[in-house]
């Protein structure tokens, strides 16, 4: 595995906690958990611990059982990214012009 910044190791074991969490609150079993997303018991330690080698779909089916799956969609979602955001209307153009008569009846001629 690559040497992954510290955020990055953080956040993945801040999720491992957090689904460790959620899995107590809930009642459910480390093994009752691995059984319902059908992953092995030692899967799930990894995910709890926030093993970065985890793959993305193990910790989906964790968060499907726990019924927390949207949160895994809303990640990056584009409502929440500023800096795309901003970026993007950067770019936008200072003026929108409309096109001129000539090509536009060019075009409406082309599709008779």
């Amino acid at each position: 595995m690559a040497n992954l910044p510290v955020l990055v190791i953080s956040a993945l074991r801040k999720l491992g906690q957090d689904i460790n969490n959620a899995r107590r609150r809930r009642r459910i079993t480390a093994q009752l958990m691995a059984e319902r997303a059908g992953l092995s018991r030692s899967t799930i330690g990894k995910i709890e611990k926030g093993d970065p080698t985890t793959s993305m779909g193990s910790y989906g089916a964790v968060l499907f059982v726990l019924g927390m799956e949207k949160r895994l969609s809303d990640l990056v979602d584009s409502m929440h990214d500023l800096t795309g955001r901003r970026l993007e209307d950067e770019s936008l153009p200072q003026r929108i012009r409309m096109p001129s008569k000539i090509k536009v009846n060019q075009v409406m001629e082309s599709e008779d």
